[in-house]
């Protein structure tokens, strides 16, 4: 078992190891409950982890966690005036969709 990254949350855990064990790696989190220690742990020793269990997956699965860690993110202006950033594909505002 290999450790590929600590995560920032529990949430973001999750999806990089739904994601890697849907593409067909074995995925698991690690330190699931610790954050209930931090203070009495260091709080960087109490973050969430992702582990593949297959050594010979490493290499593929670090490459599709930088993939998901690097997603580009989009910024754009709606018509009616609201500036929208991140994944939203439509305007928060007014509901319209993103431009192509």
């Amino acid at each position: 078992m290999r450790r590929l990254a600590r995560a920032p949350n529990i949430a973001i855990a999750a999806l990089w190891a739904d994601a890697l064990r849907q593409a067909g790696f074995d995925a698991s989190v690690q330190r699931y409950y610790l954050g209930a220690a931090a203070g009495e742990l260091p709080p960087d020793q109490c973050l969430p982890e992702v582990w593949i269990a297959d050594d010979s997956q490493e290499a593929g699965a670090r490459e599709m966690l930088q993939a998901l860690r690097s997603i580009p993110q989009r910024r754009w202006a709606c018509e009616c005036g609201e500036i929208v950033e991140g994944g939203f594909g439509s305007c928060w505002n007014c509901g319209r969709p993103a431009p192509a």
